[in-house]
């Protein structure tokens, strides 16, 4: 993300409406099967919720045998564990226990007022791993997920986490400080923020339209589907949080988080990434990392799990098992 990509006209971004086809289907249940007791794994694909400290409802997905080797997913912004799919199918398909949560104020998780901090994202992150006692955990986040996983491994993670892999993540800071020259002005955020309370709806259509995906780019193979399931996930959580998340992504400082974290961790990132510039977030974070493998994506944008989702999972999974 450059100064000059997000701004309140919305310069560089797709625009337009985007028509949504509303769809109905009508599901048959027989009367035998609904008297049948729901089984154990039947129950838990469906998902449920889990209390954090604070009481928030945080709703999670947990998928597989619970004897297998979890791995755990942290979504970007402002999304859901759903922008995981193309991920927890492989690895559900590979034998792995997948899960995925809602970030408070996210997805189907509560629409809470306050908590949208890293601190508390990682504290409820903790909630879903403890209720599930999760161990021997692979934790993989995307963007902000990123940050979010790597607090919760440096601050929650000891003796439960085995692996860390951060997917074109937020740390250490994206924001320009005297201690991070190389991070974007203020103003950039300042204008999500603006663009995001004056129209969030169309502000979605741009921003996954645009650079999120790279379709803003001359050759770029546009998906609308990928287009319109970005915007459900995002309408889906609630404006505060959008709001409030963009200061938790682009303020807070995860260099202690980094310097602590001692696990094997991957780091990939995309060198057209217009979202999370890679020189001041991949390339400084392995340089933190005691324990770091960098791999850059020549030409890949930032949301290249879905845009290149069988070469991004062949390389997680090249990672997990290694």
């Amino acid at each position: 993300m450059n100064p000059g990509s997000i701004t309140p006209t919305r310069r560089d971004m797709m625009t337009g409406t985007l028509g949504l086809a509303a769809a109905t289907a009508a599901v048959a249940v027989s009367s035998a099967r609904a008297e049948e007791p729901a089984t154990e794994a039947g129950h838990r694909s469906a998902g449920e919720y889990v209390p954090s400290k604070d009481g928030t409802a945080i709703f999670y997905k947990d998928w597989g045998p619970k004897s297998a080797q979890p791995i755990v997913f942290h979504h970007g912004w402002p999304l859901s564990g759903d922008d995981w799919d193309a991920q927890m199918l492989f690895f559900l398909g590979k034998g792995f226990r997948v899960i995925a949560h809602d970030r408070r104020g996210h997805g189907r998780s509560a629409q809470v007022s306050d908590g949208h901090d890293m601190d508390h994202y990682a504290a409820d992150v903790a909630a879903v791993v403890e209720h599930l006692d999760l161990s021997n955990t692979v934790h993989i986040g995307h963007s902000t997920g990123g940050g979010e996983a790597a607090r919760y491994v440096a601050r929650h993670g000891k003796g439960r986490v085995s692996k860390l892999v951060l997917v074109g993540a937020v740390p250490p800071i994206m924001v320009k400080t005297p201690a991070n020259p190389g991070g974007l002005p203020i103003e950039v955020f300042d204008g999500l923020r603006a663009v995001l309370a004056a129209d969030r709806s169309q502000f979605y259509i741009d921003f996954a339209s645009g650079p999120f995906y790279g379709f803003n780019r001359e050759g770029a193979k546009r998906s609308e589907a990928t287009i319109q399931n970005w915007w459900r996930q995002g309408m889906t959580g609630a404006a505060n949080a959008h709001y409030l998340g963009i200061k938790a992504f682009s303020e807070t400082d995860f260099t202690d988080d980094l310097k602590s974290i001692d696990v094997p961790t991957l780091v990939l990132h995309g060198d057209d990434d217009q979202i999370v510039p890679i020189a001041d977030s991949a390339i400084l974070s392995a340089k933190l990392l005691k324990n770091a493998t960098l791999k850059i994506y020549k030409g890949l944008p930032h949301g290249m799990a879905t845009t290149h989702a069988d070469l991004i999972n062949k390389d997680l999974l090249d990672f997990i098992t290694g």
